[in-house]
């Protein structure tokens, strides 16, 4: 199984002897296009016949290979089309009263995850309430110190309970089991209760043949014409984040969802390995929930009187992200530019109101030291977090907050931008040594560059003015200045090599070196003159 694992992955393609194999493999060999193609459906294992056993002897439950139809006239909805198709052929094919589902990098990693599970949904007394319970996202190829801050341990560990504390956890998309009446678009009721015998007791006689013509239909494309799936029944349609906008409308129709965080972790998944894979992915996740927070389907206006306040303002600490650009932008550019300028905005060193800023600065940041460490991180590891905060909030919150803007206003369409997780060899290599990887031409590249050039030209002027005029005291009136200046120099350090000192084939092209020094100097002139 291994070697045909690496041969399917160094091949890009199932290999002829296993296409001919497997009736459904075999299909793919007669169709032109991913993006336009039938159904193709085939029960591998069928788990009520007899020889359905492992070779310990031990009964397998039934397995199907899906790949639903795709046609250029229709809109497929990415993920979430996909599980709303699944949904329709395992209610055909099993029906099981509960649905597991994880991203196509992840597995598992704890045999008890089922059963864990299982014992939140048939508890005697809060069971029937449940609708989901919500695992960890949690990733095996992580580094020591995460040089791109991938873990998401500050947030999986410390504010995904709070929201459970809060009145229950988001649907992250991955490692979740619902209950299927949850995404059938079912409302709880109190009078609601589980039928577990119903399930066992349930046979389906039609044969496995029969079975595959039978589902082909419930995954086509004209399916969902005129029916309620992606809107009231199965995952929402039309937001880049379709995975919380299910979790907000399932916790509205009085569900309760369940954070659960064993001690091994339920299920493990790939992060990126690459500077522009993290920062898309960071710039589609706040797109989304920003999405959500300017819709009707915001938790103020959706969730209103249906989930507790406590939980709305929780849910809004995640759907703002892309809005926190405008704070980041300003504290990265604006300070600097007054300090090459001569204009201060801080308080002089001598100020008592200083204190108010240097309580801020060090209270907040050691709290954040402390959070991360607690958590299992290490002080280089939280710097790479401070790090990646900025990248995001700069770049990824910023492309985000433009896009839903544009297309509100009609200048751009929606998109679904998929994160690669596949890395060669020379990239995975880099990644281990924790080298940060750039090696493209992006415009959020240019971006960090461009701010990166910009705080060191200020932060060089700034120090001339100081030892310049020394003797005037000049540093007591710029020195938190030159303080969030440097330490903006500092954080980019690895944008200066990339630009300037490495000379391999991950380091800045050399038309973002031209592009934001030409941006820097521009802007640094108009502050000037």
């Amino acid at each position: 199984m291994k070697k045909r694992i690496e041969n399917t992955t160094k091949l890009g393609r199932i290999s002829e002897e296993i296409s001919k194999e497997h009736k459904g493999f075999n299909e793919w060999i007669f169709v032109a296009s991913r993006r336009d193609h039938q159904t193709i459906l085939q029960i591998l294992i069928d788990g009520r016949e007899s020889e359905a056993m492992d070779i310990q002897g031990q009964t397998l439950p039934t397995l199907v290979y899906l790949s639903r139809e795709k046609r250029p006239r229709y809109h497929h909805h990415f993920k979430a089309g996909a599980m709303n198709a699944l949904i329709r052929v395992s209610s055909r094919i099993s029906n099981s009263p509960i649905i597991l589902n994880v991203d196509c990098d992840m597995y598992s990693n704890n045999s008890m995850s089922v059963r864990d599970a299982l014992c939140f949904f048939m508890d005697e007394e809060k069971g029937n309430e449940v609708g989901f319970v919500q695992f960890p996202q949690a990733f095996e190829n992580l580094t020591k110190n995460d040089v791109y801050s991938s873990s998401l341990n500050v947030l999986m560990e410390l504010e995904m309970p709070g929201f459970d504390g809060n009145g229950g956890p988001c649907y992250i998309g991955t490692g979740c089991f619902h209950r299927r009446e949850t995404l059938s678009g079912q409302k709880y009721s109190k009078i609601y209760k589980a039928d577990w015998k119903r399930w066992i007791n349930r046979s389906v006689e039609d044969s496995t043949s029969v079975l595959e013509e039978t589902c082909k239909v419930l995954a086509s494309c004209s399916y969902e014409e005129n029916t309620q799936w992606g809107k009231e029944i199965g995952l929402k349609y039309d937001c880049a984040v379709e995975d919380v906008l299910t979790g907000i409308a399932m916790q509205c129709r009085g569900w309760r969802s369940i954070y659960f965080t064993p001690e091994r972790k339920g299920f493990l998944g790939v992060a990126p390995t690459t500077l522009l894979q993290s920062l898309v992915q960071h710039k589609r996740w706040s797109e989304g929930d920003f999405h959500i927070f300017a819709s009707r389907h915001c938790p103020f206006v959706l969730g209103y009187k249906k989930i507790p306040l406590k939980l709305q303002l929780t849910y809004c600490m995640n759907l703002l992200w892309a809005a926190n650009c405008l704070a980041t932008l300003y504290y990265v550019i604006v300070p600097s530019l007054c300090l090459l300028r001569g204009i201060s905005l801080f308080p002089e060193i001598t100020n008592s109101w200083v204190l108010a800023f240097v309580f801020v600065i060090i209270v907040h940041r050691a709290y954040s030291l402390g959070e991360f460490v607690w958590f299992g991180g290490t002080f280089k590891g939280w710097w790479n977090d401070q790090r990646m905060w900025l990248y995001k909030r700069t770049t990824s919150y910023f492309f985000g907050f433009l896009d839903y803007i544009l297309k509100r206003l009609g200048f751009t369409n929606s998109a679904f931008v998929i994160t690669t997780k596949v890395a060669g060899d020379d990239v995975s290599q880099r990644y281990e040594q924790e080298v940060m990887e750039f090696g493209t031409s992006s415009p959020m590249f240019t971006i960090l560059a461009t701010l990166a050039l910009l705080n060191a030209i200020c932060f060089v002027s700034g120090l001339k003015r100081v030892i310049a005029d020394v003797e005037t005291l000049v540093w007591e009136k710029f020195a938190l200045h030159i303080l969030l200046c440097g330490l903006l120099v500092f954080i980019n350090l690895p944008i200066y090599q990339g630009l300037f000192f490495r000379k391999d084939v991950a380091s800045l092209p050399t038309s973002v070196t031209y592009q934001s020094t030409m941006f820097a100097l521009l802007a640094c002139a108009i502050a000037v003159y």
